[in-house]
């Protein structure tokens, strides 16, 4: 379970493919401290660590997760956010985030507004009972508020501090990102429909 308050800022230095597998060599500041089997949020992904060379860790994703993530868009020099799991004695300053991501969107809309940035992201319609004004969202593994998201579309605003420390300096108008839908309310979705309320 992580909170989608990014830790870290992780560089991609080598990707080796292994059948339908990726392992992912990441380089960061918190790669020294991780220990083999741990689970670590990559870009919203959770991966489990399963190797450890200084300050490099090494995670594999399986055929089903780089199909649903954007982790093939990865390439050496590449930057991910990075989020060690949550203890039971940390406070949960995001929201529950699993690291299980649903799909990708994609960044349709870019603005500074000079002390904050605004981004726009489209989204499948069917997805669109699980978005509620003001709730909460997980791109490329940081939690985020939504702003209006209607009709197939959604937007975010992006504070300085997280612009500066995450990858969304980086992502452009066409680039696809990591999502993950509140958990509570896919939950309540699911309900709702197998009751056949919704």
């Amino acid at each position: 379970m992580f909170s989608g308050i990014v830790e870290a800022l992780g560089l991609v230095k080598r990707i080796e493919e292994e059948g339908t597998n990726k392992s992912f060599h990441i380089e960061s500041d918190i790669s020294s401290d991780l220990y083999i089997d741990q689970s670590v949020s990559h870009n919203g992904v959770c991966l489990t660590v399963v190797k450890i060379i200084d300050n490099v860790h090494v995670v594999t994703a399986v055929e089903e997760t780089l199909i649903k993530a954007n982790l093939n868009d990865l390439s050496v020099g590449s930057t991910v956010n990075l989020e060690r799991s949550v203890s039971l004695s940390t406070r949960l300053d995001g929201h529950m985030v699993q690291g299980h991501v649903d799909s990708t969107i994609e960044c349709i809309r870019k603005e500074d507004k000079d002390g904050s940035w605004i981004f726009g992201f489209k989204y499948a319609n069917k997805d669109d009972a699980l978005l509620v004004d003001k709730g909460s969202i997980c791109i490329n593994g940081v939690s985020l508020t939504l702003i209006d998201p209607s009709d197939g579309s959604l937007e975010v605003t992006i504070i300085p501090y997280t612009y500066e420390y995450t990858t969304f300096k980086n992502i452009q108008v066409g680039d696809r990102a990591n999502v993950e839908f509140d958990i509570i309310g896919k939950y309540v979705n699911k309900y709702l429909r197998k009751i056949k309320i919704a």
